[in-house]
C-alpha cells in the first residue's frame, strides 16, 4: 500500500518526466478522474505542454504543469507510477506483483516516445487537476514540534487515527503509524489530545528516523514490526503476545507490555 515513503519514491521517479513536451494522454477510466474531470479537459490542460517540476504533500504526487496548473495523483490501496516502463518501488505490501496493461488507468504520452503512467488495481487512486493543497495537513516528513502538537492537541480522537487523520498529518498510512507508535511506546488507543509534552516529542523523534529509515530500506512494509503483523505473532522488543484491534477503521497492532 503506497504511504508516503512510496510516493517520495514516486516524486523522485516522476523528475525523470520533466521538460518533456507531452504529445498524448490517455485517461479511459472515467471513475479515476476525480471531481468532475473529463478525459477531455485533462488532455486540454496538458497536451503540448511540459511538467516543469514534481512535488508531494503526503500521499499526493504533484506535477506542476509549464502555463500554470498542477495535476494530481493519488495512488490508493496499490497504484504504481511508471515513467518510461521503469516503476517507482519494486513491491507493495498487499498488492498484486503482476502488472496488466489493462490495469493503466492514466497514461501522459511524450513527444521523444516515453512515458508516464499510473497502473492500479484496485482502481482506489484518482488523479485531479488543481487540487486543493490546503486540505492536506501538515507533512509527515517534514513535520515541526509545534505542528505535531496542533495536530494533536485536545483531540479525544484515538492517537493512531489522529495521526492517520491526512487533514491533520499527511503521509502516514497504517504500516508506518503503526511502526511508529511501536517504536515510541505508545498505545494506539489513547486520546490523541493525552499526551504529555515529553511523549510529543518522543513520538516526533520516531517518526523522524522511522520515516528516514523506511525510506532508505526502500519500502513502509520493511519496519521492523511487519513481520509480527499476523494474528498470534509476539512482540519482536520484548515477546508480548500483541493486541490486534481495529481503530478509526484499520487494523492496528501494538504490543501491551511497552506500548501505553
Amino acid at each position: 500500500m503506497p504511504e508516503l515513503v512510496e510516493i517520495e519514491y514516486y516524486r523522485r521517479l516522476a523528475e525523470a518526466a520533466l521538460d518533456r513536451q507531452i504529445a498524448s494522454v490517455a485517461a479511459p477510466d472515467e471513475w479515476f478522474l476525480k471531481w468532475g474531470l473529463t478525459e477531455a479537459a485533462v488532455r486540454d490542460a496538458l497536451e503540448g505542454r511540459r511538467f516543469e517540476r514534481a512535488r508531494r504533500i503526503g500521499k499526493l504526487l504533484l506535477l506542476d504543469i509549464s502555463d500554470g496548473g498542477v495535476l494530481g495523483l493519488r495512488f490508493g490501496m496499490a497504484g504504481r507510477l511508471l515513467v518510461d516502463g521503469r516503476a517507482g518501488v519494486d513491491h507493495l505490501q498487499y498488492a498484486s506483483s503482476r502488472w496488466e496493461p489493462a490495469w493503466d488507468r492514466f497514461t501522459v504520452r511524450f513527444d521523444d516516445g516515453g512515458d508516464l503512467r499510473v497502473n492500479d488495481a484496485r482502481r482506489l487512486g484518482g488523479v485531479e487537476l488543481d487540487p486543493d493543497e490546503a486540505r492536506l495537513g501538515f507533512d509527515a516528513a517534514t513535520i515541526t514540534p509545534a505542528q505535531l502538537r496542533a495536530a494533536l492537541a485536545h483531540s479525544t480522537a484515538p492517537l493512531k487515527a489522529r495521526l492517520m487523520d491526512q487533514r491533520r498529518v499527511a503521509g502516514l498510512g497504517n504500516l508506518i503509524t503503526d511502526e511508529v507508535l511501536w517504536r515510541a511506546g505508545l498505545d494506539p488507543t489513547r486520546p490523541a489530545g493525552s499526551l504529555t509534552p515529553s511523549e510529543v516529542s518522543r513520538l516526533l523523534r520516531h517518526l523522524r528516523t522511522t520515516i528516514a529509515e523506511l525510506t532508505e530500506r526502500g519500502g513502509s512494509h520493511l519496519g521492523r514490526l511487519q513481520v509480527a503483523r499476523v494474528p498470534g505473532c509476539r512482540c519482536p522488543k520484548d515477546g508480548a503476545p500483541l493486541l490486534r484491534r481495529t481503530i478509526g477503521g484499520r487494523t492496528a497492532y501494538s504490543c501491551p507490555a511497552h506500548q501505553h
